[in-house]
């Protein structure tokens, strides 16, 4: 029998930590977003899937969830972290969640910031309603991650006072464009702006799509991407232009404009600075991924916890079988998952809190560009972290987890192309990494061969630890952990230490590694040969800003008790990082043999220190029963042992 736990956390304590500063949006969303039309559902074909999530989002039009992070003068709440934490709490049916998010993340979100006034009095009113259903159409066939290469043209005719928006063949075309294929009206195109003999660059437009009555517009053509592997409620299509006229008026000018006349004008000179500026405006788009990248993850563990804590399977030797949670092996297989989860969680929250406040006040570049590289980091762990973890599960539940009715199967086929959407995440490390290398230099633009040729001719600036989260909190941790010297390894400062040493070495040794190398060619070739190096880099950057989040939040529980088992969870989460990367540090003399098996002998017996507290853990996340909607995790396994003892 599993002992009676020592202590016992507080479920409220929990939620409310978790909860964080958009508590009362995350209520909003668990008591609004009930009853038949917001129920999970199995087996829609294409077409009703498409005109469920359309319906829903309809539904959710009428409250004050889109306006949230709009500006208050066209209807919105001037609440971008509200909008975020909004998306996240979207896990009843993930296609509704991408869909939202393009229609008022993406599609709204630029038009307010690459649009002027005038475009916020026209349109935003009629985005955040829904009359206005819009596309996000950035990605093409050709060029889905090097974006400044996009091949779509926009061509000023200072005669008309028009731009000729153009596809000048297929490898052009956009590509896996949501709201496309059937429900856009409008699409926020990004093109090459040209006027006279001059390329400006990429800039966006507002082009118009359909008519009245649904039909593409002259010029215009649309196609169905087809059956995905999910999310097939959302209409992802294919957009090319034949010479589309759009009026100058939309262009999305804040950052570059042109006059009647055809003469161009930015208030920021430099091209590459322009375009990196205007996709950083965007950052939003890839935060909200994270996040509900993280919220498909807890319910999946909500489910999985829940099931293995009921299911029992083979005897005891004194009699009585064993639930599934009692096992070592499936503690391991689902604990340290939850640890993570409840780590990048806090992370999530942070990133959403430096977001918002971005959103408040004026940013320098740096400030930006900590945000952008910050957010490309979280974005690639924590989805992958979502793919690995929901997969986990379904293996985790046996047979029960493949069945469509208990929600892992469309879990894991949703969340899977968050790994790629928003960014795919090995290039978003790479960004993190060269955000690393570089100090966050204005000057360091694409991630190039040009730009490493010039990393690798400049001087390297260092690398500076920034702690990111309750700073004089974890400097004095470490810092006593560093008087004392060999600490305990569930020890926060040594913890800390640890991955704050393992990311400035393999920092440092990255750049000396590229310092060696040339220009040009040889820059390019000498940056493709160390991109295992560039990864680690970023990862272990990440891993050691995830902790810190942790620690953070920790120290902001008041309640004891909820607090010791926090503790003991963030103890299962750093241990499991090193555990999984104990080849490093015992390659890099970080931890000796003995101090290895430590750690793994640390991680056996958190997990059996977790396991009484497993399912209320998995429950603190505040997912509704009816999002869950698995029969597994809902008294379904009970009830058939009940069944099966009353009948025996």
């Amino acid at each position: 029998m599993m002992a009676e736990p020592s202590i016992r956390p507080n479920e409220a304590a929990l939620r409310e930590l978790l909860d964080g500063p958009w508590a009362h949006v995350r209520q909003k969303a668990r008591d609004h977003l009930r009853g038949e039309l917001f129920a999970p559902v199995a087996g829609l074909d294409v077409e009703q899937h498409r005109d469920r999530v359309m319906e829903q989002l309809a539904a959710i039009a009428a409250t004050e969830i889109p306006g949230y992070g709009f500006s208050s003068a066209y209807g919105g709440s001037d609440d971008v972290g509200a909008s975020v934490v909004a998306f996240e709490m979207l896990v009843c049916d993930l296609s509704l969640m991408v869909k939202v998010g393009v229609q008022w993340g993406l599609f709204g979100g630029a038009i307010q910031a690459l649009g002027t006034e005038e475009h916020h009095a026209r349109y935003l009113p009629r985005v955040i309603s829904l009359r206005l259903p819009g596309c996000f159409a950035m990605t093409e066939t050709g060029h889905g991650s090097d974006v400044q290469r996009l091949r779509t043209t926009a061509r000023y005719d200072p005669r008309t006072e028009e731009f000729v928006v153009h596809t000048p063949d297929d490898d052009a075309r956009k590509d896996y464009i949501g709201n496309a294929a059937r429900d856009g009206m409008a699409a926020v195109v990004f093109a090459q702006l040209i006027t006279g003999d001059t390329n400006h660059g990429v800039h966006a437009l507002l082009v118009p799509v359909r008519d009245a009555d649904g039909h593409p517009l002259p010029g215009v053509r649309i196609e169905d991407c087809g059956l995905k592997a999910g999310l097939n409620g959302v209409d992802n299509g294919r957009l090319w232009f034949d010479h589309v006229r759009v009026p100058r008026t939309a262009l999305l000018n804040r950052y570059g404009d042109v006059a009647p006349d055809g003469s161009y004008t930015s208030p920021i000179d430099n091209p590459d600075r322009r375009f990196f500026t205007m996709l950083g405006t965007l950052v939003r788009g890839r935060i909200s991924v994270a996040g509900g990248a993280g919220t498909a993850a807890k319910a999946a563990l909500a489910i999985a916890i829940r099931y293995a804590d009921a299911r029992r399977q083979f005897e005891r030797p004194d009699g009585g079988e064993v639930a599934l949670l009692d096992y070592r092996a499936h503690q391991r297989r689902l604990l340290p998952a939850l640890a993570r989860s409840y780590a990048l969680h806090f992370a999530q929250e942070e990133l959403v809190r430096t977001l918002d406040d971005k959103s408040r006040e004026s940013f320098s570049d740096q400030d930006q560009r900590k945000l952008e590289s910050r957010a490309a980091g979280i974005k690639a762990v924590s989805t992958w972290h979502a793919t690995q973890t929901i997969q986990t599960c379904r293996e985790a539940c046996g047979g029960a987890g493949y069945l469509a009715q208990n929600r892992l199967p469309q879990l894991k086929a949703d969340t899977d192309v968050f790994t790629t959407f928003e960014g795919d995440n090995t290039v978003l490390l790479q960004l993190v990494a060269k955000g690393l290398l570089t100090h966050y230099r204005d000057s360091f633009g694409a991630l190039d061969p040009k730009e490493m040729a010039r990393f690798v001719a400049g001087q390297f600036l260092g690398v500076v630890i920034e702690r990111t989260a309750a700073r004089p909190l974890i400097e004095r941790l470490v810092d006593a952990t560093r008087r004392r010297g060999e600490s305990d390894i569930r020890d926060r400062g040594w913890q800390l230490d640890l991955l704050e040493d393992r990311e400035k070495h393999v920092v440092e040794g990255l750049a000396r590694r590229l310092r060696r190398t040339g220009s040009g060619t040889a820059a390019f070739e000498a940056f493709n040969d160390a991109q295992d190096h560039v990864l680690k880099a970023g990862r272990a950057h990440v891993d050691r800003v995830v902790l810190e989040a942790f620690v953070a939040a920790i120290d902001r529980c008041a309640d004891p008790e909820t607090k010791e088992v926090l503790d003991r969870l963030c103890d299962l989460y750093v241990l499991s990082v090193v555990e999984e990367d104990r080849a490093w540090f015992l390659e890099h003399g970080r931890l000796t043999a003995p101090r290895a098996k430590a750690v793994t002998e640390a991680v056996n017996s958190l997990c059996a220190e977790l396991r009484p507290h497993a399912v209320t853990l998995a429950s603190a996340f505040g997912l509704p029963d009816e999002w869950l909607a698995a029969p597994i995790a809902l008294g379904a396994e009970e009830a058939r042992q009940e069944e099966q003892r009353v009948g025996g």
